[in-house]
Formats: structure tokens, C-alpha cells, sequence
């Protein structure tokens, strides 16, 4: 137990410390003279009040990661490697959809969709990218092909299923640390350290990040939201036996379908549970 808390311990101020200077570089830029006029960024997007807002937390976020996953100790090549895999891949596609993504088709059904029509969106190469850096990662440490499914699955579907969230300020992160928050958890207690680091390392960096997140000065956007919860699910798969990998790709593909008819959002400020918890440390809604 002492060991893997030692190495979760170190994971999460890794994967913090990391996040925020990537941030932190990413943002710094130079202020310009009274008589210039401030060019627009192509990070920049309007937000659920009409504000603009950075998407550069999801760089940053995959920045800080990746970084904390390559230097953090107690994790064995395959796992580390499967680690770096499923964080950049889900990362740069994630922002190749921020940059370039359209609105014409949405939802895991409408991009789907549209391929079937012959139509290849941002979304569709996301969806089937993540799939295929799922697969991958799953393999590195996965025991023959069924278990490569299902994990690979469990990891893509957990990525998209991440992103789902990411439409309020904090929400991403909030539902991200209260899914690995009993993992990290579970794994402390079963002195895995492998887990433990896999967990608390985006655990580390998603925390870091979320004052700029509730403040409503950032938002996670696809690279950040899909990394996050790629990065979960891969830890999942390697603490979980067989029925709750199972299980765990039940609840996501349940998710996943039910975003499809109905409105997270919307449950959410129907709940007075949930909507407490999706308001904390935000601004009041108008």
C-alpha cells in the first residue's frame, strides 16, 4: 500500500506540475501596443454565455500528461508506452476536431451517419482515430485478441464518453475526478502502483487545470476531454478483472446512446444533487 501510494502521490504533483507550466507557456503570449489591434486566435471559442474562451487547456492537459507519463517511475515499458500511445493520439485528434471540426453533423450517430452517406467529417476521423489508438493501447497490455477488444473498446468509449461532458465550465474534469477518484483509490488499497500512476497522473494535471476551467477562462475542448477520459479507461482496464471491463463498456455504450436522445445538461439541472455538484466553484447562471 505505502508504494503505490508513494507512486500515485508522485503521478498526481507530476502530472499537476507539468499541466500547469505547459499552460502557462502556451498562454503567454505578447500583449499588444494601444494602437495594434489584438489578432483572434484560432483557440479561441465563444462559450455557453457568449464569452470567448482558450481551448489551450486541452494542449496543455495533453502537454503535461504525456510529459508526466514518460518521467513519473513505477510503470513497466508496455504499460508506460500504451500510456504515451492512447494520451497523444486521443490528444491530437481531439484537436484536429477543435481546429477543424464542422457542425453539420453531431453526436457519435451523426458522424456515423455521414460516413455511411460518403462523407468523411472531423468527427468521423476522431471517432474512428481514437478507435484504432484504443486498439492499439489495448493490445500493449491486453492477453489475447477478446481482451483487446473489449479494452480497446473500454478505452475509445470512454474517450468520446468524456467529451460529452465537456459543454459547462468544470464539468469535464469534475465527472473525470469522480470516476477515478475510487480508482485511484481501489488501486492505493490493492498497492498496484501501475494503476495508481496511470489514475492519478491525468487525475494531477485535470485538478491543476480546473480554476481556469471554473473560472471560465479555458475549456478542455475535444483534445483535453478526450485524452482525460481515454486515459481513465485505460487505467480501468488494467486494474479491473474481465466482468467489470465488461461492465465498464456496458455503461459507457449506455451513456453513449442515451447522449444521443437526451440532454446531459439538462438532467443534470434537473437533479438537485447533480446540479449542485455541476455548479460548485462556477459562476451563477443568469
Amino acid at each position: 500500500m505505502a508504494r503505490a501510494l508513494l507512486c500515485a502521490l508522485a503521478g498526481a504533483a507530476l502530472g499537476a506540475a507539468a499541466a500547469r507550466a505547459a499552460y502557462t507557456a502556451l498562454t503567454r503570449t505578447r500583449r499588444p501596443e494601444p494602437h495594434e489591434k489584438a489578432e483572434p486566435s484560432r483557440w479561441t471559442r465563444t462559450n455557453h454565455r457568449g464569452e470567448p474562451v482558450t481551448m489551450l487547456e486541452g494542449p496543455a492537459f495533453v502537454a503535461g500528461v504525456g510529459a508526466a507519463t514518460a518521467l513519473v517511475p513505477g510503470l513497466p515499458d508496455r504499460v508506460r508506452l500504451a500510456a504515451l500511445l492512447v494520451g497523444a493520439g486521443s490528444g491530437a485528434l481531439g484537436a484536429y476536431d477543435d481546429l477543424y471540426g464542422a457542425t453539420s453533423s453531431k453526436g457519435f450517430k451523426g458522424h456515423l451517419s455521414a460516413l455511411a452517406r460518403g462523407e468523411v467529417t472531423s468527427g468521423a476521423v476522431k471517432i474512428l482515430g481514437i478507435g484504432a489508438t484504443g486498439l492499439a493501447a489495448a493490445a500493449l497490455v491486453s492477453r489475447g485478441p477478446l481482451d483487446t477488444a473489449v479494452n480497446g473498446a473500454a478505452i475509445a468509449g470512454s474517450a468520446n464518453l468524456a467529451n460529452l461532458f465537456d459543454l459547462r465550465p468544470g464539468r469535464a474534469i469534475k465527472v473525470g475526478l469522480l470516476a477515478g477518484g475510487p480508482l485511484l483509490a481501489l488501486s492505493v488499497l490493492r498497492d498496484d502502483p501501475v494503476t495508481a500512476v496511470l489514475t492519478a497522473v491525468p487525475l494531477g494535471a485535470a485538478a491543476a487545470l480546473l480554476p481556469e476551467d471554473l473560472g471560465e477562462r479555458a475549456m478542455l475542448g475535444d483534445a483535453g476531454a478526450n485524452t482525460l477520459g481515454a486515459l481513465l479507461g485505460l487505467a480501468a482496464v488494467t486494474r479491473l478483472g474481465r466482468p467489470g471491463r465488461l461492465a465498464l463498456l456496458g455503461t459507457v455504450a449506455a451513456l453513449t446512446a442515451a447522449s444521443e436522445k437526451i440532454s446531459f445538461t439538462r438532467v443534470i439541472a434537473g437533479n438537485r444533487v447533480l446540479n449542485k455538484v455541476d455548479m460548485l466553484g462556477r459562476r451563477p447562471v443568469a
